[in-house]
């Protein structure tokens, strides 16, 4: 039904048990986003699933491109040869993609807060639609 929030989570069939390595072709700053977030997920949260890794993968690049970046402005500064520098744009292309990243897996504030997915069968009927005449 249109509208409805889901009530809870359910663990997907493929849930992630132990922490895996972070891959190898990652930066130095991407290998320790992911060995901090796959900690929280896996062994606190217990929601990682296979199907999340390349959220996870995702986030933890664009976390690394953040710091990357960062260190390239406080290094040469905002402005390079009178323009903005271009390391400027990749940060914040960067920080909204971690940004809706973090918020796909449950990284942020308002998204621990929202209403989870679950599929429990148990609102199936329509029996509360107040519109339903039948």
């Amino acid at each position: 039904m249109r509208g409805r929030k889901p009530a809870g989570i359910v663990a997907g069939t493929s849930t992630v048990t132990k922490a895996p390595p972070p891959p190898a072709w990652l930066s130095k700053d991407a290998k320790a986003e992911w060995r901090r977030v796959a900690h929280i997920l896996v062994n606190e949260r217990k929601v990682l699933t296979e199907a999340d890794l390349g959220t996870l993968e995702s986030y933890c690049i664009a976390t690394g491109t953040v710091r990357e970046a960062h260190r390239a402005l406080n290094r040469d500064g905002l402005v390079v040869a009178g323009k903005r520098h271009p390391a400027f744009g990749m940060m914040n292309a960067a920080q909204t993609t971690a940004r809706l990243c973090a918020a796909e897996l449950g990284l942020t504030p308002v998204s621990r807060s929202r209403p989870s997915i679950r599929d429990d069968g148990e609102n199936d009927n329509d029996n509360d639609n107040p519109l339903d005449i039948s």
